[in-house]
């Protein structure tokens, strides 16, 4: 009643699952990760211990083979139950029971598995394989979503759309860098779950990606005086907020931009929607600070 992927990415030392499905909230049951460890995918007559017992093996340095293995014998369900899984050195495993429900199947790579049941046909697991090695130069949650895209595409789960799930680890990859859920975003109930995935990793990277260190605008001089005007014009005036530091920090922590801050530069991104929020401001001005912003 699922599709889903689990891979692991060795330039960012990440492990993720992406999955949607005709069911309420798939995030909540199918995937399982650590950073160090690994990533599991379990579904169809889900075993909801095959993430945390997965896991506990993968930590131990079992290999993804021999965790399905120990996972699926001693199960008197495991006709019934379907599991991707890849382990921390990358490599992947699955298994399908005989009696999930048609079609099902999976298909395993260097670094990654694919499986799905009660799917539309074998189309939706070969244009997520194709999906995912087509996007090897692009970010690996980004990689993720578009293998169940093409997997969506193509004709997903054979009953509907309902939900669906993108996770990744990476160790210190979250907010304030203290766990290693680097994503963690589900859409439990929606008429396009997928493509509802796809508008919550724009705003995940948004607001939670660090900025590439290459594209930092030094925060000084002509720039640093626009930024002032534009701070004034949406009420964080640095003449009353004790500066410009303290006044942007201020509004950046209002808008969610903590991850985006670098003291004494300032992220373009952060700057084109500090522009637009002054310019909205004053009456639609284009620039409230005179001259289009450096680099533009």
């Amino acid at each position: 009643m699922t599709f889903s992927i689990a891979a692991y990415d060795p330039d960012s030392a990440s492990w993720g699952v992406a999955v949607a499905s005709k069911c309420l909230a798939v995030g909540s049951a199918v995937p399982w990760g650590r950073a160090g460890a690994g990533a599991v995918a379990t579904q169809a007559l889900a075993n909801l211990a095959y993430g945390d017992d997965g896991l506990e093996l993968l930590g131990a340095g079992a290999s993804a083979a021999a965790t399905v293995e120990r996972l699926t014998g001693n199960d008197s369900l495991r006709d019934q139950r379907q599991v991707g899984i890849v382990d921390a050195r990358g490599a992947a495993a699955s298994h399908t029971g005989s009696r999930c429900m048609h079609w099902a199947g999976g298909t395993v790579r260097d670094g990654f598995t694919v499986q799905g049941n009660l799917l539309a046909g074998p189309e939706v697991v070969d244009g997520m394989v194709a999906a995912y090695e087509a996007s090897a130069s692009e970010p690996f949650a980004r990689r993720l979503l578009a293998a169940v895209r093409a997997g969506d595409a193509a004709g997903g789960d054979r009953r509907g759309r309902q939900s669906a799930a993108l996770r990744v680890w990476q160790a210190g990859g979250s907010y304030g860098g203290g766990a290693d859920r680097a994503v963690d975003l589900r859409v439990d109930d929606h008429a396009d779950p997928v493509g509802e995935l796809d508008r919550l990793l724009g705003l995940q990277e948004l607001y939670f990606n660090r900025p590439d260190p290459a594209t930092l605008l030094p925060l000084e001089g002509e720039l640093a005086e626009r930024v002032g005007v534009a701070l004034a014009a949406i009420g964080y005036d640095p003449a009353a907020k004790g500066g410009l530091a303290p006044a942007l920090d201020e509004w950046s922590g209002v808008e969610n931009f903590e991850e985006r801050m670098v003291p004494g530069k300032l992220d373009p991104i952060v700057w084109d929607i500090l522009r637009d929020r002054a310019a909205q401001a004053a009456g639609g001005s284009a620039d409230p600070g005179g001259s289009p912003r450096p680099g533009s």
